[in-house]
């Protein structure tokens, strides 16, 4: 197994750091080959820019259409094609990153607005009456599989179906259904560590050996069965889930998962 881990805290010696070192020596100790992306080691660039596109980059910049012509004339700035490489080499991506103001820190926001070009993320495949793109369980990413490893600060309650932040599951989906299963990518279920702002040192074993188990797991783990776009679920073109398929008492986020 191949697996590129992207990580996003600013502190080496934080919890995220320590997750983010031991899934690096367990893999390896397993034998998978294994590569890094520390976004605050690496300084990346978090914003988007008509620098990314160099002549490409029309006025006013048009960020979908000029990133896809820089893009498919190889001319996307180094740092940028580097992680695409990366995406194409992995079979699993690890995302580790803490929960902030209930979503993923800004730098690793950046990394996705710079990496997931046009051409390369979005608008592949046929665009027609009958198919709207190959996205949602098809696409450029297809036959790669990711996992969120994600911090939260506050106790699981605050997390669950009735707490006052939400279900964690719907925090979670506009990454795991729109960022990364819309190219392609099955999602597994996320790695969530609750209540780490009170942590002690006993706790760390027990939080070692929970992740050591999820990531021996990787290949095994059955994904989390997210509805494709092009296979019958969804009315063409308005992607509407087809009346009937919807399970009984659930709704919004709920819908677009199968079972």
């Amino acid at each position: 197994m191949k697996t590129l881990i992207v990580h996003a805290h600013p502190e080496p010696k934080s919890l995220n750091g320590a997750l983010k070192d031991l899934a690096v020596s367990t893999l390896r100790g397993a034998g998978h080959e294994v590569r890094v992306s520390d976004l605050y080691a690496m300084k990346w660039k978090a914003v988007v820019d008509a620098a990314d596109y160099g002549p490409h980059a029309s006025s006013p910049l048009k960020v979908a259409a000029d990133s896809g012509r820089a893009f498919d004339a190889g001319a996307l700035t180094p740092d940028v094609r580097a992680e695409q490489d990366k995406l194409l080499w992995a079979d699993t991506i690890i995302f580790q990153f803490p929960l902030w103001w209930y979503a993923m820190p800004a730098i690793l926001k950046g990394w996705v607005d710079r990496v997931f070009t046009y051409r390369f993320a979005y608008g592949v495949g046929e665009h027609s009456d009958t198919k709207y793109g190959e996205r949602f369980g098809e696409g450029t990413l297809a036959g790669r599989r990711a996992l969120l490893s994600v911090t939260a600060g506050g106790p699981r309650s605050h997390y669950a179906a009735r707490g006052i932040n939400g279900p964690v599951d719907d925090l979670l989906f506009p990454i795991q259904h729109g960022i990364l299963y819309y190219p392609g990518i099955e999602v597994l279920p996320p790695f969530v560590l609750y209540g780490t702002d009170r942590m002690t040192a006993a706790d760390h074993p027990g939080v070692a050996a929970a992740w050591r188990q999820r990531l021996l797991t990787l290949e095994t783990t059955e994904p989390i069965p997210f509805r494709p776009q092009n296979f019958g679920d969804y009315e063409i073109p308005s992607l509407h889930l087809k009346e009937g398929l919807e399970p009984a008492g659930r709704t919004g986020f709920g819908l677009h998962v199968r079972g």
